[in-house]
């Protein structure tokens, strides 16, 4: 496989500045609302920064030293990482030791190379092999959670599968009636208690719930929380104990919800979320909203884990199931190709 620079039209990168929102975090989009983003859009913030930072280097000197050491920290910059970015510059010097870099695209093209290299584990099928298949999710506040939940479970079920939702939430009133909001919006049944209720009761009422209605996929959604706040780290750990005393399976999954804009707290998240609930899986949203887009390298690289979804917009189908070469191709523009069979 190799890499071509992508084709730029008039509109690529100037939709990402002018779509207006029309949902915010408390109030539900209209499912059927087609004015919805995409992942070159999302991260057009981030490419043009690459791109004009890029041209710089190549454009004043050849690739030396210094220049590497400048791409580094333009790498690191976006939020790939010290780790991806050392081993993505290590790479590059070597090929430059052996072959002339000297344009833009060329250097945009080596990159997207040693990223699909980092990013291809992140890329992983979402076996939904039980029924009901339990997913909790999770993240701190403000990071969308809700609202990534109720999309997940529209994508779920555009794609045949029958969802509930459980309003685990039981801090906020606000969380309980957004997800409410949602399931009547979507068609699909929502599990609440009021306000201040145990959140593992919550769960456990909602397995039995979907157990009775032959669900094929549960969706948990938990309170947001701090990694820090200790009792509600620890009334996370107590919904995954009531979970597993039903079934030792349950929950399938731990999808943890990410702001992309939080840059290396990122990682930092994931990591307290992991001792408290074995974070499985990621969701990365407000990619649209980030110069930063390449967070998604920094989480890889670290952790490993599959990353489900990526949020490039506000509309319901702005949440996009991640691929990696649709990521590298909208990080770096440029388009994969398959290389040509030799003649014979």
């Amino acid at each position: 496989m190799f890499f071509k620079r992508r084709k730029k039209t008039a509109s690529n990168d100037s939709k990402a500045e002018t779509q207006t929102s029309v949902e915010s975090d408390s109030q539900p989009a209209n499912a059927q609302n087609n004015r919805s983003g995409s992942i070159e859009q999302g991260l057009s913030k981030t490419r043009r920064g690459f791109f004009t930072k890029l041209a710089g280097l190549v454009n004043v000197r050849q690739l030396d030293d210094d220049a590497f050491d400048e791409l580094e920290d333009t790498l690191i910059s976006s939020d790939a990482g010290v780790d991806a970015s050392l081993r993505m510059i290590e790479n590059l010097r070597a090929e430059a030791r052996t072959k002339k870099i000297d344009s833009t695209e060329e250097l945009l093209e080596l990159l997207a190379r040693e990223t699909m290299k980092i990013m291809n584990i992140a890329e992983q099928p979402w076996q939904i092999n039980a029924k009901p298949y339990v997913c909790v999710v999770v993240g701190v506040n403000g990071v969308g959670k809700t609202t990534t939940t109720a999309k997940i479970a529209a994508h779920l079920q555009a794609g045949g599968s029958k969802v509930m939702l459980a309003a685990a939430d039981t801090f906020r009133a606000a969380a309980v009636e957004q997800l409410q909001q949602w399931g009547t919006r979507l068609n699909i049944p929502v599990i609440t208690q009021g306000t201040g209720s145990d959140a593992a009761a919550v769960a456990h009422d909602a397995v039995t719930a979907a157990k009775a209605r032959d669900i094929d996929v549960l969706l948990i959604d938990t309170a947001g929380r701090l990694h820090t706040q200790n009792e509600l780290m620890e009334q996370l750990s107590k919904i995954m104990r009531v979970l597993s005393k039903q079934n030792e399976n349950y929950p399938h999954e731990v999808l943890q919800v990410l702001d992309a804009g939080t840059g290396q707290n990122a990682l930092s998240q994931v990591e307290h979320f992991q001792k408290a609930t074995a974070v499985s899986s990621l969701a990365l949203t407000k990619l649209d909203g980030s110069a930063k887009g390449g967070v998604a390298i920094a989480l890889t690289q670290k952790f490993g884990l599959p990353i489900r979804f990526i949020g490039v917009g506000e509309q319901i189908n702005d949440l996009k199931p991640f691929t990696t070469r649709a990521y590298v191709e909208a990080l770096f523009g440029v388009e994969s190709v398959e290389a040509s069979s030799p003649s014979k």
